[in-house]
């Protein structure tokens, strides 16, 4: 019964955490340096659209950029969550896509503003159905990929992740509580890029899920 309830985390969920910069080869792409620790910040759970659902530019934005995440759902509250428990919090996963409005996001970052508009807009999570933990083995050794219109954009595997599932979990409960249904957005690998009106975006986790989402073209 608990997962059918998890399944439902876009209704009931309260918050996504999101993490940036955690995988090597995204540092690499773009010559950043490896973090000490995790960046974190939040979207509003107002952003999530499943599939059917059309991606739109927020208002302002011309460099809109596709970032293909695992996400994770929390199975159950905690707070303060000490890493070798970290997985008994784990309630399942699924495919994310964590849109970015890559001008609006630099022109945030050049004038030292908060950039929550570049990322938190509505349509800005698109996310794929629920995956039952167990389906997974293994989530630090998972192939992540995304095309658009068909081409290989992102190719990746967890096992490039800076900092664990593990680790993120504890990391971030130690500041603030997370709830079931709540979402931890992991990172994305290299390979992220623009996208224009009418593309056709397909991503997912090895073949245990995928997702198709359009942007929209008016």
């Amino acid at each position: 019964m608990a997962s059918n309830r998890l399944a439902q985390f876009r209704e009931f969920g309260k918050k996504i955490v999101a993490v940036g910069r955690n995988y090597k080869s995204l540092a690499d792409q773009r010559g950043d340096p490896v973090p000490p620790y995790p960046l974190v910040f939040l979207k509003p759970t107002t952003t999530y659209i499943s599939e059917g659902d059309i991606i739109r530019f927020p208002p302002g934005c011309t460099d809109l950029h596709h970032e293909v995440e695992l996400g994770i759902v929390v199975g159950k509250k905690g707070y303060q969550i000490p890493e070798e428990k970290a997985k008994e919090y784990i309630g399942g996963y699924f495919v994310a896509l964590d849109m970015t409005a890559r001008d609006l996001q630099l022109e945030a970052k050049k004038n030292g503003h908060p950039w929550t508009l570049s990322k938190g807009w509505d349509t800005s999570t698109p996310a794929g159905e629920f995956i039952e933990k167990d389906k997974i083995t293994n989530p630090q050794n998972l192939q992540i990929w995304l095309k658009v219109n068909g081409e290989m954009r992102q190719n990746g595997n967890t096992a490039d992740m800076i900092f664990s599932i593990s680790y993120l979990i504890s990391f971030i409960s130690k500041y603030m509580t997370l709830e079931e249904g709540d979402v931890i957005l992991t990172g994305t690998p290299s390979g992220v890029g623009g996208l224009k009106g009418g593309d056709v975006i397909e991503a997912g986790i090895g073949d245990v899920s995928k997702i198709k989402f359009s942007v929209d073209s008016s």
